[in-house]
């Protein structure tokens, strides 16, 4: 929601008026820099308006003829009625076939509805959809989070953006989540979130092949000249994005299958090719993580060390994350070249792999409400331990 600022009024007078932090509102005006201005546009977070006559008779339970007749009443602008209505139910839609363009409507409702959370771009798939990063917060600690490395595991994108939501709405309302006071991990944390790292490969599983060639007619040859994609988990281009980085990857390319673009699991035919891997390599080194989280599925497991490099404190963390989520700690797996593994020998921080849910991928959404239970807890785990 938006009003207009008028002479004498603050940011504090707003955070008291709406019941709003007032760090939160200042967060969501980055383009007021010097105090406020009569006249300038201030957006306030956690509000929407109240925009017909209908609904505003509705909320108070009078007949919209009634509400015409009031004075003043017909210098409500083409019959609306911009009346702040707090928000009180979730933005996000997250129950649903959760595709790139389901990715993007929410993102927009959630910025609108909270500006506090920022958007930018940090590349483009190979069909040239935007990778986006969210991010949250104030803190000088910075933690990243992602989903959707794998097409087939779409489900960790829905499951982070409503978790996105909650702790939005919870800030805004000043409100402890599941035990948890989310204003001080706002000041503490800086939480940066790509929440689908392979549109191309999710919209393959949910909707079929691109119309674009050569990509369609490639990526039904790499499937053996099958329409049913839903088991495929690499990018369009039939590589797997979570096999693409520098970390042992000779390895993992000599001793596996496939030795081509596949499905799944072939890592490339050298690390970082792809525009997704290059995307996310590129953020990691230029935003001084001091943790990643990476959710994948399925086993209800938290990976958390990589040969050794892994920091004394990575086990303190994961341990906690299992503990709220009821999920098993592994340290290690005879795996290599995965994002985590490469961050976690890079820079000898805490890096984790979450296994979301249980079964067989692409997990339905039938467990939505319950791996969201769990991922909750192991959500706000993670940020009391940054």
């Amino acid at each position: 929601m938006h009003l207009q600022a008028w002479p004498g009024d603050t940011f504090e007078t707003y955070g008291r008026w709406f019941s709003v932090p007032t760090e939160l509102i200042i967060d969501s005006n980055p383009h007021v820099e010097e105090g406020l201005r009569p006249g300038q546009t201030v957006a306030i977070p956690g509000y929407a308006p109240i925009d017909t006559w209908e609904a505003l008779a509705d909320r108070l339970s009078l007949p919209t003829k009634v509400l015409r007749r009031l004075p003043g009443a017909m210098a409500v602008i083409n019959g609306t009625a911009p009346l702040p209505k707090r928000i009180s139910s979730p933005v996000v839609r997250s129950v649903r076939p959760y595709d790139f363009a389901a990715l993007m409507e929410d993102i927009t409702a959630l910025v609108c509805h909270y500006p506090f959370v920022r958007q930018r771009t940090i590349g483009h798939s190979v069909l040239g959809l935007p990778l986006v990063e969210l991010q949250i917060g104030r803190g000088p600690v910075r933690v990243h989070m992602n989903g959707s490395f794998h097409a087939n595991e779409w489900i960790t994108t829905a499951v982070i953006m409503a978790l996105i939501d909650e702790y939005a709405r919870a800030l805004v309302n000043d409100d402890e989540l599941a035990g948890h006071r989310v204003l001080d991990y706002y000041r503490k944390v800086t939480l940066s979130v790509v929440p689908m790292v392979n549109p191309d490969g999710v919209n393959l599983v949910l909707n079929g092949p691109p119309e674009e060639e050569p990509h369609r007619s490639e990526v039904v040859c790499i499937n053996g000249g099958s329409l049913d994609f839903s088991q495929w988990k690499a990018n369009i281009r039939g590589v797997d994005l979570n096999n693409q980085f520098p970390s042992n990857w000779e390895i993992e390319q000599a001793r596996k299958p496939p030795k081509a673009p596949a499905p799944r699991d072939f890592p490339g035919f050298a690390p970082l090719t792809e525009p997704e891997a290059k995307a996310m390599a590129a953020l990691a080194e230029s935003g001084d993580f001091a943790m990643v989280v990476a959710f994948h599925t399925q086993g209800k497991e938290i990976y958390w060390g990589y040969e050794g490099f892994e920091p004394p404190e990575a086990e303190a963390t994961v341990q906690a994350m299992a503990e709220a989520s009821g999920y098993q700690a592994v340290r290690y797996i005879d795996s290599h070249a995965g994002y985590r593994d490469w961050f976690i020998q890079t820079w000898k921080r805490r890096g984790y792999t979450v296994e979301l849910g249980e079964g067989v991928n692409p997990l339905p959404l039938s467990q939505f409400a319950r791996i969201y239970r769990d991922s909750l807890g192991l959500f706000l785990a993670a940020l009391k331990m940054a």
